[in-house]
């Protein structure tokens, strides 16, 4: 059984196209999108449509779907910075109806595949926060915060943009990286495979090509807040 892991499209919908286009070319038999559907993208309405329009496919939170559907919490960043970040959350959210908004509050934050020969947990950051980060140099939270269920096989998470496998105790953990803003220096859009088959796993970090040229573009056609910034991420796959 062939299984995509998605995280952190951002309001991609270009960047989310070539990544499901590939995938049609494979015999995929399911789709898991683990948050961060619409902010801070320029086509955040297109992104649920097609993410709605797949037939077989599970989604779940990230942070970002909650800063859209409650707010930005104190402390998450310095004053300076909130008021960029809400124009750009006001930007979005006049692109949103209401039911998309409860689409998003309503989604679960984790899930556990244990119909498989091989038990798969995912969640956006870590199993008990949407906003948490741990990173792939951090031996000591991968085993005390992403490895939680200790009858898992395989830890699968998005949130950092930065994509990687490691083996930690006889299990893998991974992350999927970002489909729509990449920070690991690659601007290419990343996501996972996963293909389970007779109590054996493979692994495949995918890297999809896109047209940057156009999202940058509809960044500044439709006036959005934050061009600049974030459409050097676009191009070059930094960090904003």
């Amino acid at each position: 059984m062939k299984l995509a892991f998605l995280s952190d499209i951002h309001g991609n919908a270009t960047a989310l196209e070539a990544v499901l286009n590939e995938l049609n070319q494979q015999e995929i038999d399911k789709i898991y999108i683990l948050g961060d559907l619409c902010f801070r993208g320029p086509e955040p309405k297109r992104v649920l449509e097609l993410i709605q329009g797949l037939e077989s496919v599970e989604v779940i939170k990230g942070n970002a779907d909650e800063w859209l559907t409650d707010g930005f919490r104190e402390g998450d960043f310095p004053e300076e910075a909130l008021t960029i970040l809400n124009e750009e959350r006001n930007w979005t959210l006049q692109r949103l109806s209401e039911e998309d908004l409860e689409y998003l509050k309503q989604l679960p934050k984790e899930f556990v595949l244990d119909e498989l020969d091989s038990i798969i947990h995912a969640f956006h950051a870590t199993p008990d926060s949407l906003y948490d980060i741990v990173n792939v140099d951090d031996s000591e939270a991968i085993e005390n915060v992403i490895m939680q269920k200790d009858e898992a096989d395989i830890y699968v998470y998005g949130h950092t943009h930065i994509p990687y496998v490691r083996s930690l105790h006889g299990k893998s953990v991974i992350n999927t990286g970002s489909v729509g803003l990449p920070f690991d220096g690659h601007p290419l859009a990343s996501y996972l495979v996963i293909d389970v088959e007779e109590g054996r796993h493979r692994f495949h970090l995918n890297r999809v090509p896109y047209n940057r040229e156009h999202v940058v573009e509809l960044y500044r056609q439709s006036g959005y807040p934050n061009l600049k910034q974030l459409g050097t991420v676009i191009f070059y796959g930094v960090r904003p």
